[in-house]
C-alpha cells in the first residue's frame, strides 16, 4: 500500500497485524453481523406485549420471590466460574471462568430472540416449540398472551415476563457447566458457537419436553422439578461426548488447582443460588418452595460430610476441594425432586446420589477419557441417579401405576441421554468443521489465558507445575 494518509497507514496496520487476518476475523464477523441483525430486528419488529395487571391474578408475594430466586439462579453461573476456574492449573484460570461468564450474554440473547419461543412457545407434536411464538419475546409481558392458551396450564401467578426469566437462567448455566470436561484446550470462538448450537438442539428441545404443558415427557408425568434432566443430565452426557471427540490434554496427570479459595467460594455462590435453582421452582412463594428450600440445604449439607468421610475412610485427609465437589453433588441429587421428598428421604438421596458419584469419579480416573472436572461423574451420573430416585420416591398422580411412573422416569433417562449423546456429537464435529475445536499444542502449553484472551491470571503462570518443569 503507497497510500500514506494516516487512515490508511491504520488501516494497513490493522490489516496487517495476524498474517491469517481473514480466517480469524470471518468468525467475529459473522457473529458480529447476528448481533446488528438483532438489533436492527428489536427496531423494526414493534412490541406487542401487555404490562397492564388489570384483570390479572397476580400474586405479588410471588411475584417478589420469584424475582429474587432468577437473581439466585443468574448468580449461580459466576459461582459455578470459580467454581471451575479454581480447579484448573494457573495458566488457564481466566479462559476457564470466562467460558461461564460469557454463556450469560450469549444465551440471554439467543433466549429473547428466538429460545423461549423453541423451549415454550406453541407445541409442535409434543416436541419442540414454535420460535415464532415469542420472536424477538413479542407476547411476553405481564400474562400468557390469546393464542398461548398451552401455557396457561400452568396457572402463573407472576407475570409472563419473569417466568421466561427464570428459565433463561437455567438455560444460562446448561452449557457452563460443560466447559469443565474440555477445560484447558479449546478455542474460545469454538466454543461459543458450540454453546449456541446446544442451546438450541438440545436444551431447547429438553426443555420442551420436560417443562412444557404439551411435552411428550410431560405427558408421560415424568418428574423433574428443576433440572435433573434437562440441566445436569443433558450436560453431564455432553460432557462426556466433548471429552472424548477432543481426547486428553497434552498433560492430563494430577495437576495442583490454582486456587482452592476460589473453589470454595464457587461452591458456596452455587449452594445460595440453588435456593433459587430449586426454591424457584414452585414458581410462587408457598410452602413447596419452602420444602424445596429445606431439601436443597438438607442434601448438600449431608452430601459434604458423606463425600469428606468417603476421603478419610480411604486414608487421605480431610480437604477443601472434597468438601466443595461433595456440596454441589447434593445440590445436583436433589434437584429432580426437591419439592416432592421429605427432608428424611432428602438425607437418603443425598447419601446414595454421593456413594454412586464417588465411585463414578474414581472408575473415571482408571479409564483414558479426561473428563478435566469430572463433570461427568459428578453432574451427570448424580443428575441420572437422582431421577432415578426420584422414580422411586415420587409419586404423585393416579393416571398410572407407580410402576408405570417409576418405568417413565427410566424411559425418559434412556431417551434424554442417548439424544444428547448423538446431537451432541454431532454438534462438536460440526462446530470442528467450521473452526477447529482444539488449540495447537503450542497455544496449550502456553495456556489459554495467553493464547486465547491475551491475559495472565496475576503471578499464577510462573508457579504452574509445568512451568517448573521446564525449568
Amino acid at each position: 500500500m503507497h497510500c500514506h494518509t494516516p487512515f490508511f497507514n491504520t488501516i494497513a496496520v490493522i490489516l496487517s497485524c495476524h498474517k491469517n487476518y481473514t480466517v480469524m476475523k470471518k468468525r467475529w464477523i459473522i457473529l458480529t453481523a447476528f448481533i446488528l441483525l438483532f438489533a436492527l430486528l428489536g427496531v423494526v419488529i414493534p412490541e406487542n406485549a401487555s404490562w397492564s395487571t388489570e384483570g390479572e391474578s397476580i400474586d405479588y408475594a410471588s411475584l417478589a420471590w420469584m424475582i429474587t430466586a432468577t437473581i439466585f439462579v443468574l448468580m449461580m453461573t459466576p459461582g459455578l466460574s470459580f467454581f471451575y476456574g479454581g480447579m484448573v492449573r494457573a495458566k488457564n484460570v481466566i479462559s476457564t471462568m470466562l467460558q461461564s461468564f460469557i454463556a450469560m450474554g450469549i444465551i440471554s440473547v439467543i433466549w429473547v430472540v428466538f429460545g423461549f419461543g423453541l423451549a415454550f412457545g406453541d407445541d409442535i407434536g409434543g416436541f419442540i416449540g414454535n420460535p415464532a411464538t415469542y420472536f424477538m419475546f413479542r407476547g411476553v409481558g405481564a400474562h400468557v398472551p390469546a393464542g398461548a392458551e398451552n401455557l396457561a396450564a400452568l396457572n402463573l401467578t407472576i407475570p409472563l415476563a419473569l417466568y421466561a426469566l427464570f428459565q433463561m437462567k437455567f438455560a444460562i448455566i446448561t452449557p457452563s457447566l460443560i466447559t469443565g470436561s474440555f477445560a484447558e484446550r479449546v478455542h474460545f470462538s469454538a466454543y461459543l458457537v458450540f454453546m449456541c448450537l446446544f442451546c438450541v438442539f438440545v436444551y431447547c428441545p429438553l426443555a420442551h419436553w420436560t417443562w412444557h404443558p404439551e411435552g411428550f415427557l410431560n405427558k408421560l408425568y415424568v418428574k423433574d422439578f428443576a433440572g435433573g434432566i434437562v440441566v445436569h443430565a443433558s450436560s453431564g452426557v455432553a460432557a462426556l461426548v466433548g471429552a472424548i471427540f477432543l481426547g486428553k490434554r497434552q498433560s492430563h496427570a494430577t495437576h495442583r488447582p490454582a486456587n482452592v479459595p476460589f473453589v470454595l467460594l464457587g461452591a458456596a455462590m452455587l449452594w445460595l443460588g440453588w435456593f433459587g435453582f430449586n426454591g424457584g421452582s414452585s414458581l410462587g412463594a408457598n410452602v413447596q418452595a419452602v420444602k424445596a428450600f429445606l431439601n436443597t440445604n438438607t442434601a448438600c449439607a449431608t452430601a459434604m460430610i458423606v463425600w469428606v468421610l468417603f476421603d478419610c475412610l480411604r486414608g487421605h485427609k480431610p480437604s477443601a476441594m472434597g468438601a466443595a465437589v461433595g456440596a454441589v453433588i447434593g445440590l445436583v441429587a436433589i434437584t429432580p425432586s426437591a419439592g416432592w421428598v421429605s427432608v428424611g428421604q432428602s438425607i437418603c438421596i443425598a447419601v446414595l446420589t454421593t456413594s454412586v458419584c464417588y465411585i463414578a469419579v474414581h472408575w473415571k480416573n482408571k479409564t483414558s477419557v479426561d473428563d478435566a472436572l469430572d463433570v461427568f461423574p459428578t453432574h451427570g451420573v448424580g443428575g441420572i441417579f437422582g431421577t432415578v430416585l426420584t422414580g422411586i420416591f415420587v409419586y404423585e398422580t393416579t393416571e398410572i401405576t407407580y410402576f408405570q411412573s417409576f418405568i417413565h422416569h427410566i424411559l425418559a433417562l434412556v431417551i434424554v441421554c442417548g439424544y444428547t449423546f448423538v446431537v451432541t456429537f454431532l454438534l462438536y464435529w460440526i462446530t470442528n468443521k467450521m473452526i477447529p475445536f482444539r488449540v495447537s499444542e503450542e497455544n496449550e502449553t502456553i495456556g489459554l489465558d495467553k493464547s486465547q484472551h491475551d491475559e495472565i491470571y496475576g503471578m499464577g503462570m510462573f508457579f504452574d507445575d509445568e512451568a517448573k518443569d521446564s525449568n
